[in-house]
């Protein structure tokens, strides 16, 4: 079953995300967008591309019961590397890349969002990191690309209380480019969209580029350690707690241990 389902308008690429019920980011739908990076990379006939989903959410989060299949740290850091790839890979696409954000993007959801390249939203989307809820931490760069987003102190209240935020609190916070009410997200993404692919294809290219020096060498450090950290955090008896309370929709008991 392909998770991503790509249609075109003009030179834009509509790139739906059909994982039901929420849009989890599992570890084949990260696959699936490393795919659609390929295959429109070298389309001279795609200039922007629009990221969405399908259904209630743009995706509600990682697929927490795929975590119940790895057994070791070393396994789950190697699942934060994978998706730290590609969406560094996304980050540094040569054609722009909008998330359009609708319902929820969570997690692993919001950290793909994190890596497009611009983010509108609708006014009442959720969008927050709440792995710590599961005794696990943020593991596909969402502890390096928030606080450079939003600040350090909004960025650890964020993850520390697990409390999403607004898509307009996310446009207060600069999380967010615009916030939109449900009706005019797809119109106002779209008319975005081909405004920017009316620009030469090489100027953007090269624009795109020159915001990639933007990042501090230091990212790329943080991005490994949160790996690391990624794999060492899913070993603990809070992990396993977490997880298991969220599969069984109950409040957690964590000890420190």
């Amino acid at each position: 079953m392909t998770l991503i389902n790509l249609e075109k308008d003009g030179h834009v690429a509509l790139a739906k995300i059909d994982h039901p019920p929420a849009n989890a980011l599992s570890s084949k739908l990260i696959e699936e967008v490393d795919q659609l990076l390929t295959s429109v990379e070298h389309d001279d006939d795609v200039r922007v591309v629009v990221l969405y989903g399908e259904g209630r959410f743009f995706s509600a989060g990682a697929d927490i019961k795929e975590f119940t299949t790895i057994d070791t740290g070393a396994a789950f850091s190697k699942l934060s590397s994978k998706g730290q790839e590609v969406f560094e890979r996304l980050e540094n696409f040569p054609k722009p890349v909008i998330a359009s954000i609708h319902g929820a993007a969570l997690g692993g959801g919001l950290e793909l969002a994190m890596a497009c390249h611009i983010r509108l939203v609708t006014k009442s989307a959720k969008l927050g990191l709440p792995e710590l809820q599961l005794g696990l931490i943020p593991g596909f760069a969402g502890t390096q690309r928030l606080p450079r987003l939003v600040g350090v102190a909004k960025a650890a209240e964020m993850m520390l209380t697990s409390d999403p935020i607004s898509g307009e609190d996310a446009v207060q916070w600069g999380l967010a480019n615009h916030a939109y009410s449900e009706e005019e997200l797809s119109a106002e993404t779209l008319k975005i969209a081909k405004k920017i692919s009316d620009k030469s294809p090489i100027a953007v290219k090269h624009a795109l580029r020159m915001l990639s020096y933007s990042k501090d060498p230091s990212f790329y450090e943080g991005v490994e350690e949160e790996a690391k950290s990624f794999g060492a955090v899913f070993v603990s008896e809070d992990a396993k707690e977490g997880i298991q309370a969220f599969i069984e929709k109950r409040q957690p008991t964590f000890t420190g241990k």
